[in-house]
């Protein structure tokens, strides 16, 4: 959520872009609670919780990652993705890679132009171990280690 919040003030220059949670009257809210949630009085029932679908988009670095098209991840929040602002957003370079098939809800983003840029909105903590890292934990470390050793390769051809 904070990926979006700071790409929609730095990039599309939406100076007061932010979350309906941090600041219930911005103008711009990127990050907004689900409309039909919003009549709900009880937070624990505007709360999206447990597994969920995610459609992934071909030539992602999501879907290179998980070698799949199709993924279920589990959530554990209140505000999404607002997609009013979906067409600008990816106007602008940053890509939703990753979309849940019955609500069209953005699970995934993506800078492409970024050698490692992932941001999810669920949690890939809950199917992590020591013993078995989530996949995009384990490849998020292998793209870090591929940069250092790029950026000492090139540091030494100087």
């Amino acid at each position: 959520q904070m990926a979006v919040i700071e790409f929609s003030r730095n990039v599309l220059g939406l100076k007061d872009a932010n979350s309906t949670e941090m600041n219930p009257k911005t103008d711009n809210p990127v990050i907004d609670m689900m409309e039909d949630q919003k009549t709900i009085v009880n937070k624990g029932g505007t709360m999206r919780l447990g597994s969920w679908a995610c459609q992934l988009v071909p030539d992602s670095i999501a879907r290179k990652v998980y070698k799949s098209d199709a993924i279920s991840e589990r959530h554990r929040h209140r505000y999404e993705f607002n997609g009013k602002y979906k067409e600008q957003i990816e106007a602008a370079g940053m890509k939703a890679t990753g979309l849940n098939p019955d609500t069209g809800l953005v699970e995934i983003i993506e800078i492409p132009s970024h050698p490692w840029f992932v941001g999810v909105q669920y949690h890939p903590e809950y199917k992590s171990t020591v013993a078995n890292p989530h996949p995009l934990f384990v490849a998020f470390v292998k793209a870090a280690l591929k940069h250092k050793k790029e950026k000492a390769h090139a540091k030494m051809a100087k």
